[in-house]
């Protein structure tokens, strides 16, 4: 048996921080003079503005300390992780899930950035993923534009419910009830108008068939007031507001990913994949892929995995793991639009839905999707080949064929070894070679 007493370190100089909203706790860990082979560490309180984290830089350049570790809390984190990042540290921002499970984990501030700085040193702790100052403007922009779609969508639904309120069954009768018939027939509804034949006429394109079906849905209007169509005139205006704030939006994101079109198209290329919904994953990802080290990284971090929380025999809740969220919802869009699509991914959504669920098929097809989208964005050019949406009934056709095979050579008396044979060059250089 050998003693190690000189054990090696991750990292020779190091800092640990506590992140609070108004305050932080730093310690910094550095080779003790008067015994190398031990420790020195001190710890100092800080604030959190701009002269605060100014002054923190000063004491760890005093030191020599160029690396400083600090937990994901909240948003507090990123003014001094983009102040100390600016300053040439070496900044590296720790999971707050992965940090909780390391053992020793105090709890209080000073105690706790000690931890840290210990754990740092060793080389226990796993860096986030932080994107490129440039991407991080524009996940502002993205991430603002999804909040305010799903706000318009609230505020959609809130209108549906107040024509519910007055016994007016239009949106059981037209596709969208915001589209041109059904926001043509809530204007004249404001106005006054509660005839249903009148009202049934403003009917649009196709909607044109269902006449008198609008007819019936609309006979209840009487029952629409004037305080209805005051609260309903002001919903439809903070619709048609939202409507003109994500547009603009749209505009400043258009141009903010003018220089990353290539990786757009790539990402468009996929079933049930648009342009929003690239935009907003290149947003939250950044286009350089190797920032994460396989796709399986990739959809890891994105909370499209089953969340394995195993111990012996026991077998945890069967969830998926939290990740980004707004890649999460793409995905989850994505997922969905592409179960209806005549592709293998198509396929395969209908497949998993049937046997396990709709959800489980969001999160099952999810993380395909970003595995291709992790091989596409590696390779500059390439665009997504869809392999058909009778892919598995061809792999299950050729898997039988096979074990047919193998058995009937076994009945023989052999012993079968199977080896797939290389792809053949299509340039023909091997028969040049040869």
């Amino acid at each position: 048996m050998e003693e190690i007493t000189d054990e090696p370190l991750y990292r020779d100089r190091v800092c640990g921080v506590d992140l609070g909203k108004a305050g932080l706790v730093a310690t910094i860990r550095v080779p003790s003079d008067a015994n190398p082979a031990r420790r020195a560490a001190e710890t100092r309180s800080f604030g959190t503005t701009r002269r605060e984290v100014l002054a923190l830089a000063d004491w760890l350049r005093c030191w020599q300390v160029p690396a400083v570790v600090m937990e994901s809390t909240g948003d507090y984190w990123k003014g001094p992780f983009y102040r100390l990042e600016a300053e040439g540290f070496d900044c590296v921002l720790a999971d707050a899930k992965q940090v909780r499970h390391l053992p020793g984990r105090p709890k209080r501030d000073p105690s706790d950035s000690r931890w840290l700085a210990a754990c740092f040193e060793r080389g226990a702790v796993t860096a986030c993923f932080v994107a490129a100052p440039e991407f991080r403007v524009i996940r502002l922009h993205t991430r603002y534009r999804r909040d305010l779609t799903e706000e318009r969508t609230r505020e959609k639904q809130r209108a549906e419910k107040l024509l519910e309120s007055a016994a007016i069954k239009l949106s059981s009768v037209v596709t969208d009830l915001h589209g041109v018939t059904g926001r043509d027939i809530m204007d004249h509804l404001i106005a006054g108008e509660t005839s249903p034949k009148v009202l049934a006429q403003f009917a649009r394109a196709r909607a044109r068939r269902k006449i008198t079906e609008l007819e019936q849905a609309l006979e209840g209007a009487e029952f629409f007031t004037a305080e209805h169509a005051a609260l309903l005139k002001v919903m439809l205006a903070r619709i048609d507001q939202l409507n003109t704030q994500i547009a603009r939006l749209t505009e400043v994101i258009e141009q903010l990913l003018a220089p990353h079109e290539e990786q757009l198209q790539q990402a468009g290329s996929m079933p049930g994949w648009g342009r929003r919904s690239a935009q907003d994953a290149l947003a939250e990802t950044g286009p350089d892929m190797s920032r994460f080290p396989t796709p399986s990284h990739l959809a890891s971090w994105a909370g499209r995995t089953p969340l394995d929380n195993s111990s012996g025999k026991r077998t945890g809740k069967a969830k998926s793991k939290k990740g980004n969220r707004y890649l999460a919802a793409v995905t989850g869009e994505t997922a969905v639009a592409a179960g209806k699509t005549q592709t293998r991914e198509g396929a395969r959504y209908r497949r998993l839905s049937r046997r396990r669920g709709k959800a489980k098929a969001q999160v099952a097809l999810g993380n395909t999707q970003l595995k291709v989208y992790h091989a596409l964005l590696s390779h500059p050019g390439t665009r997504y080949q869809d392999l058909g949406p009778d892919y598995y009934q061809r792999q299950a056709g050729t898997r039988r064929q096979i074990a047919h095979h193998v058995g009937k050579l076994a009945a023989l008396g052999f012993e079968v070894t199977l080896a797939r044979l290389p792809e053949p060059d299509p340039t023909g250089a091997d028969n040049q070679a040869a």
